[in-house]
């Protein structure tokens, strides 16, 4: 049970239902039936009455929420007293990020921390998920943003959001907003290594293919090729949100099938959880908000930028 897990709660309870708190919160509904069905279980008592309408909560879930709503306020009191410069002491830590995160993300997250956070030294390392994955069981980083993690690892992960991907080409080659999954075998790819297998193993069991011309581990140069209009590629849909109109790039969204990537942060389970660490997580988790609200993870139009900072440490 964490704070990210209280405040779901928390949403539904006020909301009454799944699909009300998910439309406050940037979590899909599906995600959010499960961490509350993990909650439950950690617990061992029923908090939610679903019903066909909406949930209420149970004798049990009322005595939870109440308590719910004492840790989160508690919690942002504490959050607020370190971030106006009552942090004891200095802290370095170092985050990892995947390429197709580093430059949406860490910009943001850095500018708030120096605005906030003045005793906290933030180091930023950018390498594909695997490699994260090994400097943070080597103790390289503290922690780290990472791609569909697997279990097995002495890893605490902390699901962060899911994000679709998008057939992403140069408007050239004709391709529209929505394409059938099975126009895929057809369509000349470029891709990574680690998206290459994210996307196969979710066709495979609709029996479906990729074209994959190469595969190339450099988002960068994956993007140079595609601006050319010879190929194509399949990438989370902000690796290119941000670029598409100007590089003249039609991201379509591939119907009948939910392809998407999942994000975590991971730590290492036996690290001790430090109040700098503790707030430095709050941060990330806030700038990813940020960025769903403006869209940038979704299909869906921006909501409209939301400067950094704007409520990363609030409860």
């Amino acid at each position: 049970m964490n704070l990210r897990t209280l405040k779901y709660f928390v949403a539904i309870a006020d909301a009454g239902s799944f699909t009300g708190a998910a439309s406050t919160i940037p979590i899909a509904q599906p995600a959010l039936s499960r961490q509350m069905r993990e909650l439950e279980t950690e617990l061992g008592v029923q908090l939610l009455e679903r019903r066909p309408r909406g949930v209420v909560l149970t004798p049990t879930g009322a005595t939870f929420y109440a308590s719910a709503r004492r840790i989160l306020a508690e919690a942002a009191r504490v959050r607020e007293k370190l971030a106006r410069g009552q942090f004891a002491g200095k802290a370095a830590i170092t985050i990892g990020a995947p390429p197709t995160l580093a430059g949406l993300l860490l910009p943001g997250l850095l500018e708030t921390c120096a605005h906030t956070l003045e005793g906290i030294e933030l180091k930023c390392r950018e390498a594909f998920t695997p490699v994260l994955l090994e400097w943070l069981q080597r103790g390289v980083i503290d922690m780290a943003v990472v791609t569909n993690p697997e279990g097995g690892l002495a890893l605490s992960f902390q699901p962060l959001l899911s994000e679709p991907f998008a057939l992403v080409s140069n408007r050239d080659m004709g391709y529209g907003e929505l394409v059938q999954v099975h126009q895929l075998a057809r369509v000349p790819l470029l891709m990574t290594s680690l998206h290459r297998g994210i996307v196969e193993q979710q066709l495979r069991i609709l029996g479906k293919s990729l074209n994959v011309h190469w595969e190339i581990d450099s988002v960068d140069a994956i993007r140079q090729l595609v601006c050319t209009g010879q190929w194509a590629t399949i990438m989370p849909i902000s690796v290119f949100k941000g670029v598409a109109e100007s590089a003249r790039l039609t991201l379509s969204e591939i119907s009948s099938v939910q392809l998407n990537r999942h994000l975590a942060l991971a730590t290492r389970a036996d690290a001790p959880a430090t109040p700098a660490m503790s707030l430095v997580q709050e941060l990330i988790e806030g700038e990813f908000d940020r960025l769903s609200q403006e869209g940038r993870f979704s299909f869906k139009e921006s909501a409209g930028p939301q400067p950094p900072g704007g409520g990363p440490i609030s409860s």
